[in-house]
């Protein structure tokens, strides 16, 4: 009995013990995979995200220049994965189009779209970086401000703003401009009204006549009105778009003003220096792939529309006579040493400018216009 008794409470005691035993390793094990489960998780970090917005001199939409401030937006949220977004705004949507700098300078706005040259009364020096008479061509411009010191004088002359400059396409040799009576010699030049922004206004004005600055949204009705006697714009394609071959009668050839014409992104620089790493390089090479972009898009449609003009809407090409363009780079060189004798920062810019030009130039005569004087001839 006593025995029995004995087995009986050994057998309890012994499953007690199982059970907690049992009990023990359960809880041992699963606090083991809840450690293994915390060694293992990956570190999930939330990033910050941020919410731009882009004002530009274009109308919204606008063909190509509205274009690349649009697929830059789209490029940079897509290779982000959404952390930075921008929100794009043609001119006049946000603020007037000629008062982007302004806006993205004081912070209204992180980033603006437009043309260097627009700036002149903030800077002389920014023309440089638009378009400079008989200077650099597309390729060679892109060159100086990708490879050359170009873009590095470029950020030393925003820096005085707040801002960041990134070159984000360029226009090929342009058009001369529409006009509204033939150009046959210099004296013709003489009371004329044209809309011109930059350094050829500056030698339309020398000439006698009168420079305009409009944005791009305002000249056709200008054009139209009377308040300017020609225009210059871009080239085939955009100025089709634009219908001045409606209001102007003669199309000009070529564009002496502007061979090589430099588009420009412009980030706050505070806004900027606050991102990651990650997203500035991201932005860098948006801008990049709207520079090859820009100047494929007007190389692959110039002619097209070239011919529709002339075919279809009966418009006059005509050459700038040869004396009328020696007068004009006559013009060009006083316009030129005017302004860098008078803002160092101009010199310095201009200097480095006509340096690579003059290194380039002594090449490309050996390539490219040997080449395509063979294949034109």
């Amino acid at each position: 009995m006593k025995r029995r008794e004995f087995l009986k409470k050994a057998a309890v005691t012994t499953a007690a013990a199982g059970a907690v035993l049992s009990g023990t390793l359960l809880t041992s094990c699963s606090n083991n995979k809840k450690e293994e489960s915390k060694q293992e998780a990956p570190n999930v970090i939330t990033k910050k995200t941020y919410q731009w917005k882009m004002v530009t001199t274009w109308p919204p939409h606008f063909p190509v220049f509205g274009e690349s401030a649009e697929f830059i937006a789209k490029w940079v949220e897509k290779m982000s994965e959404g952390r930075l977004k921008i929100q794009v705004y043609g001119g006049g949507e946000l603020v007037p189009p000629l008062q982007s700098f302004d806006a993205v300078s004081q912070g209204q706005a992180e980033m603006g779209h437009a043309c260097a040259y627009y700036w002149a009364g903030k800077a002389p020096a920014t023309q440089f970086f638009g378009a400079v008479p008989f200077g650099l061509n597309s390729q060679q411009m892109t060159s100086w401000i990708l490879a050359g010191d170009g873009h590095k004088l470029w950020s030393e002359l925003y820096s005085n703003f707040n801002l960041v400059p990134f070159l984000v396409g360029t226009c090929g040799v342009q058009m001369g401009g529409w006009f509204n009576k033939e150009i046959n010699s210099i004296n013709d030049v003489k009371g004329l009204k044209m809309r011109i922004p930059g350094l050829g206004g500056k030698v339309i004005a020398k000439a006698g006549g009168t420079a305009v600055l409009s944005a791009g949204g305002e000249i056709y009705t200008n054009l139209e009105r009377g308040v300017i006697d020609a225009t210059e714009w871009v080239g085939p394609y955009h100025d089709y778009k634009m219908g001045f071959y409606k209001v102007a009668k003669y199309y000009y050839y070529p564009g002496w003003h502007e061979p090589g014409t430099a588009i420009e992104m412009f980030v706050n620089k505070s806004a900027y220096e606050k991102l990651p790493t990650d997203l500035k390089e991201i932005i860098k090479y948006a801008a990049q792939s709207s520079a090859a972009w820009m100047l494929s898009e007007f190389e692959a449609k110039n002619n097209f529309y070239l011919q529709k003009l002339i075919k279809e809407h009966n418009v006059k090409l005509k050459k700038f006579p040869t004396d009328v363009l020696k007068t004009f780079k006559k013009y060009t060189d006083e316009v030129l040493d005017e302004i860098t004798a008078k803002d160092p920062m101009s010199k310095k810019v201009y200097e480095n400018y006509k340096a690579f030009q003059k290194n380039i130039v002594d090449w490309d005569k050996i390539s490219e216009f040997a080449y395509l004087s063979f294949q034109y001839s």
